[in-house]
């Protein structure tokens, strides 16, 4: 347990999630979040549209019903205290600045709050005299919707929402209350990261407990107490190995987080850069979607180029929402991609395809999963259909699929889980009562392969898998590239429902790299390192050097230094977010981008590299 009254920090190579408490995960409330859960399920554009539709309608029926609230002693306070809040928000999402912030208030039987577009928020009062709240608990409501009304969507809208909700804490001024975070620092630049810990410390100064599950090092080496679970993940994982002050883990012989912290283990900088030739560049001209200013960029051909800056710089602008529909339109026949305005491109005669390779899920039913998304599932159920007892039976390969009729079980439809709607809540997923969630009927399950039925090898993890079918070349293969990106630890049947945004990136990786390499592709990766420990970067930067030794071009958006230390080229957008960023103002090598006073990124980076080559 950490100490009361102070900020404590687990780290370890197997992320835990906090759940009790007041709870400032992303979805900002205690249990299961449906906003959060509808974000994951639909685009930006949709969600944007659903609250604009549902504030509209909430007002317009507040006001036909005549509970709008606009002079009660209520309305005023709570009018009053939107006012103290809304001008924090400016640190976290610099463009909020010029919203037309509108606060109205509804008289009901429930103490909530709902967002709608553009700073549109819709408060219910009807408990405020009932339980006698006080200025700071009405706050602390506001604080979690006012964080949603932030959100743009993706990881840094998240940590913007986390610090809209701190700050909205310490307005509070409780004292007390313990606090658990889910990795704040997602999508957080090193300088925004600063101000997070700020904050955080200053929780913890009030008299309240904070805790904090992180892989980030300055968050670690800042904590008054480390729990450092491990050894490894999954399986071997799920022990303490090492608790106390940081230094205290940092000199633990057993502990890996501390052995990356006291510097027994580190990611290299390269002994020498790759130099860039100067005839083999991607050149995007005049871009200026959302924020960007009339953007120039160039992106060496044949290295590894990272993307950095503030958060709200622009970056994903830049990359993902006009140098990826350009290249995709261009190269994969892609015709559905809007592109962001730009004047002009060159450099596809050095490419022959672009993969973008996202958090997205690899599916969105228990039915999907790392076997069929890797294309291992077709080999293994040809390696069971070719099982004596199976041939005598008359069954092929479709027989052990579990999704057409024949082998599956028909109560789940080869699922393994019932689905149970929830209304208004995402839906939940109980154990099949027939095949207790096996996929399989009976007679299915009775094929074994060198003594193993097709559930029992989808329960494999990746790394028992490989030691399984190491004399099968094809699937020996596969199993390899998901250990290479660190993923020996999941399970080849696991339910894409269940894989983190990260592990959903490196599944997709691994499919990647195991395709025939041409040399001549284009990845592009967006925040390839969330929720990775130290040991976990090494091994995706491992993965994403060899990519550039084959000759590929490998542009990866990114925060965390040890990733940008090791890149060849560096673009770095600022100077800060919103309206005040979008523009490119430093680039070259790390060690020269280290140097330029103007770049918050040079900041940082020069006091690591410094030490790391010292």
């Amino acid at each position: 347990m950490a100490h009361p009254f102070r900020f404590a920090t687990l780290a370890g190579a197997l992320l835990l999630a906090g759940c009790q408490a007041v709870n400032t995960t992303s979805g900002g409330a205690v249990g299961v979040d449906r906003k959060q859960y509808m974000f994951s399920m639909l685009s930006s554009q949709e969600v944007d549209q659903m609250y604009a539709q549902s504030y509209q309608k909430t007002l317009g029926e507040a006001k036909s019903a005549g509970v709008l609230d606009t002079s009660s002693a209520d309305a005023r306070r709570v009018k009053a205290i939107a006012q103290r809040l809304i001008p924090q928000t400016a640190a976290f999402r610099p463009d909020a600045t010029g919203w037309n912030w509108e606060v109205n208030v509804v008289k009901s039987d429930e103490l909530n709050a709902n967002c709608g577009p553009g700073g549109k928020i819709i408060f219910y009062t009807g408990l405020i005299d009932k339980l006698k709240l006080t200025d700071d608990e009405i706050a602390a409501v506001m604080g979690h919707e006012i964080a949603h009304a932030l959100r743009e969507h993706g990881r840094e809208a998240m940590s913007k929402a986390y610090g809209v909700q701190v700050a909205s804490q310490i307005g509070a001024g409780l004292v007390g209350v313990m606090y658990i975070l889910d990795e704040p620092s997602i999508g957080l630049h090193q300088r925004d990261n600063e101000r997070l810990l700020g904050t955080l410390t200053h929780l913890r100064n009030l008299g309240n407990t904070v805790i904090v599950v992180e892989h980030d090092e300055d968050a670690i080496r800042l904590a008054d107490y480390v729990v450092d679970i491990g050894p490894g993940a999954g399986v071997h994982g799920g022990q303490v190995v090492a608790e106390g002050t940081p230094d205290q883990v940092m000199n633990h012989p057993d502990s890996l987080t501390g052995k990356y912290l006291s510097g027994r283990k580190k990611i290299a900088v390269p002994a020498k850069r790759t130099p860039r030739d100067k005839k083999k560049l991607l050149k995007l001209k005049g871009a200026r979607g959302n924020n960007l200013q009339n953007v120039n960029l160039e992106i060496p051909v044949g290295l590894f180029t990272c993307i950095t800056g503030v958060s709200g710089s622009g970056k994903s602008t830049l990359i993902n929402n006009t140098l990826f529909p350009i290249t995709a339109t261009a190269l994969n026949g892609a015709t559905t991609l809007e592109v962001a305005p730009y004047d002009s491109f060159d450099g596809l005669q050095h490419l022959d395809k672009v993969v973008d390779i996202d958090q997205s899920p690899i599916g969105r039913t228990p039915r999907s999963n790392p076997a069929t998304y890797t294309g291992l599932f077709t080999p293994i159920r040809e390696l069971f259909s070719g099982v004596p007892e199976a041939r005598s039976r008359g069954y092929g390969p479709g027989r052990f699929s579990f999704n057409v009729k024949g082998g599956r079980c028909e109560a789940c439809q080869g699922d393994g889980v019932i689905k149970v709607e929830m209304h208004f809540l995402p839906d939940i997923y109980v154990p099949c009562d027939v095949c207790k969630g096996k996929r399989y009927n009976r007679e299915t399950l009775e094929i074994r392969y060198k003594g193993k039925s097709i559930h029992e090898v989808l329960e494999m993890t990746i790394e028992e898998a490989r030691e399984f079918f190491d004399a099968v070349p094809a699937l020996a293969r596969k199993l390899q590239t998901l250990m290479d990106v660190g993923l020996s630890y999941i399970k080849l049947g696991q339910s894409a429902t269940t894989l983190s945004g990260g592990e959903a990136q490196r599944v997709k990786l691994s499919r990647e790299l195991s395709k025939r390499d041409t040399g001549k592709t284009l990845y592009i990766l967006d925040e390839p390192t969330t929720g990775l420990h130290f040991a976990d970067i090494q091994q995706l930067l491992d993965v994403l050097h060899r990519l550039r030794d084959h000759g590929n071009t490998v542009v990866v958006i990114e925060h965390n230094l040890d990733v940008i230390k090791t890149a060849d080229w560096l673009v770095d957008l600022g100077p800060e977010g919103g309206s005040k960023g979008g523009q490119i103002i430093a680039n070259g090598t790390p060690e020269q981008v280290a140097e330029m006073p103007q770049s918050h990124t040079g900041h940082f980076l020069k006091p690591l590299l410094e030490r790391d080559r010292a």
